[in-house]
């Protein structure tokens, strides 16, 4: 996020001084994972840029807020799939990917969901998937973590380091990371399916 005044960014900067802007911040991961389809990227790195005493703090908020709306969304998928899930993938325009991303999940699980929370994929057809297909929610959950913990945390450390040039390096390098960490994660995925087939 660019400011083009110094007002704009003084009242940034005291929005993100205040003692609500935690809950601020989990509020605004909580509906970015749900259903606003605008990247909380745009908002975390100039937060963290301007909180970088409790960097770390930001971070994990927004890991909760994006891990509570992912277990309402597996809970969308368990119990009211047939209603509410199914129309809200059609509101979305999500069908196609839904269809895609179900064949996916059937073959391979826990990767489908830990590749969908890395990669800038809706993150929204994973969680209504899990749901309506019963999947472990420990293991639902375990990936989420894993995947969003390592997107916001990375974050954190690329403002730790680089401060409000993150923005822009992240910007430049975000679909080439993506692309990277999915690269690595099949890497991992058959790796370890090629160990367990020499084991057994």
């Amino acid at each position: 996020m660019e400011f083009k005044s110094q007002s704009a960014k003084k009242w940034f900067d005291k929005i993100a001084q205040s003692k609500h802007a935690l809950w601020l911040l989990f509020a605004l991961s909580f509906l970015e994972t749900i259903i606003i389809p605008i990247p909380i990227e745009l908002i975390l790195i100039p937060l963290m840029a301007a909180n970088r005493d409790r960097i770390w703090r930001l971070a994990t908020v927004t890991t909760a807020g994006c891990l509570v709306a992912s277990i309402v969304g597996y809970a969308v998928g368990m119990a009211v799939y047939e209603s509410v899930g199914k129309w809200f993938i059609d509101a979305m325009g999500y069908q196609s990917a839904y269809e895609s991303y179900k064949a996916f999940f059937d073959s391979h699980g826990f990767w489908a969901v830990l590749a969908v929370g890395i990669l800038p994929i809706p993150f929204q057809v994973a969680m209504i998937t899990a749901g309506a297909a019963g999947y472990s929610i420990t293991l639902f959950v375990l990936a989420a973590v894993i995947a969003r913990g390592l997107r916001y945390y990375g974050l954190a450390f690329l403002v730790k380091r680089f401060g409000e040039k993150a923005q822009s390096l992240w910007q430049k390098h975000a679909i080439a990371v993506s692309l990277g960490a999915g690269a690595l994660l099949a890497a991992m995925y058959f790796g370890l399916k090629w160990v367990s087939q020499s084991i057994m």
